[in-house]
């Protein structure tokens, strides 16, 4: 099993920063992604950027590229999430997850993100 805890959310105004991050803990893979989810408010989950554990290759979903960075520190097995000019639509719970294989197996609990305008 994999843990994953994350941290960082809280109340911010609009064009403010945050950052969230991912501890992960339990079993290892040798090769596999980390990634970010969002869900707002009576929306489904959406795609918010990932990064190959490995090589360090990130993806974003257009919504939040150019504004958010996510980065890993492999000595702590923890995967943050630098989200800069928040906007209101930005407010929503956020999740980490593992991805293994083709699909994203393991979530975290989530933490709230509260953009005000």
């Amino acid at each position: 099993q994999v843990q994953l805890v994350e941290s960082g959310g809280g109340l911010v105004q609009a064009g403010g920063s945050l950052r969230l991050s991912c501890a992960a803990s339990g079993r290892t893979f040798t090769n596999y992604f980390m990634g970010w989810f969002r869900q707002a408010p009576g929306k489904e989950r959406e795609f918010v950027s990932s990064i190959n554990w490995n090589n360090g290759f990130t993806y974003y979903s257009d919504s939040v590229k150019g504004r958010f960075t996510i980065s890993r520190d492999k000595t702590r097995n923890t995967v943050y999430l630098q989200m800069n000019s928040l906007q209101s639509e930005d407010t929503a719970v956020y999740y980490c997850a593992v991805r293994p294989g083709v699909r994203y197996e393991y979530w975290g609990q989530g933490t709230q993100v509260t953009v005000s305008s």
